[in-house]
């Protein structure tokens, strides 16, 4: 052993029957990304790691997902639910033989820090053979019992197995583990189904190494950030602590949040300094917020760049692709998919920017849209700099509007307008004098003759 690789085992094979979904467990979302990929990522922040995820039999959707997010992943198959220590065997065959440390955790455990696992694997290469993560639970009930004994981890004790001593240990075991590699595979095969469900438990190999003269220690993390997933509540619970976490390291960058119980972010979300964020605001994967943004409330953004000292909201909508430049100006009841609204331009009221282009200082009348589909293909609208779109006008794309160039309100644009030129698209009024006055007195003779009067 003379490398310090790491192997990571990620044990997913569970098919999560409590969450009544057609969806593996682990790719239910957590703040917009799978509960697996958050594990992933945490794994993905270790140094030197080779990844084995164990899934069942079947289970191609979670493989798939796994090699999507890290090609490398090696796939390993349970074949029948034998408890977490059959599965932890299912991977030790592909456990590379450079590692100096095994890490073994769950998918569907999305809190679980990088940090903490980064301390628990550091704690194995240099003073233990087995290192758990361990607990404070407010309620133990259901949760692997960590018996210590002259200062060391002496063994893990299973809530079925536990006597009415062991049920009062408040310490328990939340899952992951760090093996010296060197004993990862002769713990495994020491393990038996001599318990009271039958199955082999991975946390037996506490107590076998410790019979085999091994030191095992335990690192202790907060209950909240160990929490697993097993049920629509609990996956409920998992987001709520999630949203706390961004919504607090987003404060901390200099954002702040009018309401921030309200505020709901992704796991990717990137905010600037001095942003300002009002009640009920959603932010979608992939958004990059600059610094002097504000959001008002109301509003849901996905998949979006925004620039400095823009302006967006209340009731907005800004869809994938959307590029808001410095200074615009993005305001209620406006809906902008794939458009890229440059520097100082406004779109105020009612609007629907789609495939567009919205050039630098332009401002676009209430109840403006963009007609950019046809039923089969979609076409871009250019929209150019300083140009000025009457209110309730629709510009049927693909089609160009020069700098400088006004559109007359009630517009219906089908060909390009020429730069500082006037269009105006609409039909001509007409006006019958006196005919509202007939209407109505026609109408009013026929009502009282119907009545009888």
């Amino acid at each position: 052993m003379t490398s310090n690789a790491l192997s990571t085992v990620i044990l997913a094979a569970g098919k999560g029957t409590r969450m009544k979904s057609r969806l593996p467990k682990v790719l239910h979302e957590i703040a917009g990304r799978p509960m697996l990929g958050h594990v992933l990522a945490s794994v993905d922040a270790l140094d030197g790691v080779r990844t084995v995820l164990v899934v069942g039999p079947g289970m191609d959707e979670v493989s798939r997902y796994a090699k999507s997010v890290d090609p490398e992943t090696v796939i390993a198959i349970q074949q029948e639910p034998r408890g977490t220590g059959d599965a932890a065997r299912s991977a030790s065959s592909n456990v590379s033989s450079a590692s100096d440390v095994v890490l073994v955790l769950f998918g569907d455990t999305p809190l679980v820090r990088s940090e903490t696992l980064a301390h628990m694997v550091d704690q194995c290469r240099k003073a233990s053979d087995i290192v758990i993560l361990g607990f404070e639970a407010v309620d133990p009930t259901g949760y692997g019992r960590i018996v210590a004994l002259d200062g060391e981890v002496a063994r893990i004790v299973e809530h079925k197995d536990a006597n009415e001593a062991e049920l009062a240990i408040r310490h328990c075991f939340g899952g992951p583990m760090a093996v010296r590699a060197a004993h990862f595979s002769s713990l495994l095969a020491k393990l038996t189904d001599d318990n009271a469900q039958g199955e082999l438990y991975l946390t037996d190999i506490v107590a076998l190494g410790r019979a085999a003269g091994l030191y095992c220690s335990a690192v202790f993390c907060k209950e909240s950030d160990i929490q697993g997933v097993n049920s629509r509540a609990q996956l409920a619970s998992a987001e709520a602590t999630m949203q706390e976490r961004l919504r607090e390291a987003a404060m901390a960058g200099g954002v702040t949040f009018l309401d921030p119980a309200t505020a709901y972010l992704s796991f990717d979300t990137r905010f600037g300094q001095d942003v300002v964020v009002g009640q009920n605001v959603v932010f979608g994967p992939g958004c990059e917020i600059a610094d002097g943004v504000t959001i008002k409330a109301f509003s849901h953004l996905e998949g979006a760049i925004v620039a400095e000292s823009a302006e967006i909201g209340p009731f907005a909508r800004i869809r994938p692709g959307t590029e808001i430049g410095r200074k615009a100006k993005i305001g209620n009841f406006v809906e902008t998919k794939k458009a890229k609204i440059e520097e100082g331009a406004k779109v105020s009221h009612l609007s629907y920017i789609g495939d567009a282009r919205v050039g630098a200082g332009a401002n676009i009348g209430a109840g403006t849209i963009t007609c950019n589909y046809d039923g089969y293909n979609k076409f871009f609208t250019d929209i150019g700099a300083g140009a000025f779109i009457g209110s309730n006008s629709s510009l049927v794309a693909p089609v160009k509007i020069g700098d400088g160039a006004y559109v007359g309100s009630g517009s219906v644009v089908t060909k390009d307008v020429a730069t500082d030129a006037l269009a105006v698209a609409r039909g001509r009024q007409m006006e019958k004098r006196g005919w509202a006055a007939a209407f109505r007195a026609k109408n009013e003779s026929i009502k009282k003759a119907s009545s009888g009067d």
